[in-house]
């Protein structure tokens, strides 16, 4: 029973350390995987976590994609524990293989969102969610930068230590506020310039039908004359 589940999890753990110093990554992190699968068999979830985060340091040289399974699959873990700020840890790892490898941003900002969420009141709160701020403006999502940065300005204010830091964070609020007040004033002169080019073109066309109106009356008038006379 359990005693030949946990010899084959120890001959998966050495064999997977074996692979590591082979440099046989992908070898490695699915040796690893399969430790972690047959810890949650034996009910260790402690152990599993520990070996699904250990095959995605491993896949994280070869498998980017598969890196990011084992790290979500300790996450699930880690999270059912309550072990809020070691899952922030390991969003942060994820959100890391996304800018460098994968080049998603979009999902790295969500990574980092998740991470700053569990890290609430702590330090690693507020450089994750500077990460986000930076990457929506450069997403042009400066509305939701203004909002970070604002945040994290009023909160850095208090404290002796970082209220330094806070101009900076407002100095970048204000500049994307000024982005957006750019583009807003290039949006309403191009609104302008369009009604502007309406407003003539609808003239033209109520002066030509005035025109043609006109004639017509004028043409209509003069025939009734010409046929009275």
């Amino acid at each position: 029973g359990n005693t030949r589940v946990e010899e084959a999890c120890e001959m998966y753990t050495r064999a997977a350390n074996m692979f590591k110093i082979a440099k046989n990554w992908s070898a490695a992190g699915n040796a690893f995987c399969q430790a972690a699968k047959l810890h949650m068999q034996l009910q260790s979830k402690h152990d599993s976590a520990t070996s699904f985060v250990d095959a995605g340091n491993a896949y994280k040289k070869a498998d980017p994609q598969e890196a990011i399974n084992c790290l979500n699959a300790a996450i699930d873990i880690y999270t059912d524990m309550g072990r809020f700020t070691i899952a922030a840890k390991h969003h942060i790892t994820i959100a890391e293989i996304y800018e460098a490898e994968l080049v998603d941003i979009e999902k790295a900002i969500a990574h980092y969102e998740q991470a700053a969420d569990y890290y609430k009141g702590e330090e690693s709160n507020r450089q994750c969610l500077l990460k986000v701020a930076a990457y929506a403006a450069q997403l042009e999502q400066y509305q939701k930068a203004i909002e970070i940065y604002e945040q994290v300005g009023t909160n850095t204010m208090d404290n002796p230590l970082l209220k330094y830091s806070a101009k900076e964070y407002f100095f970048k609020a204000a500049l994307c506020h000024f982005i957006v007040d750019e583009l807003n004033a290039k949006v309403s002169k191009l609104a302008l310039e369009k009604y502007e080019a309406l407003n003539a073109k609808v003239s033209k066309l109520a002066l030509e039908k005035y025109e043609a109106l006109n004639a017509k009356v004028s043409k209509l008038a003069l025939e009734k004359y010409e046929a009275l006379n």
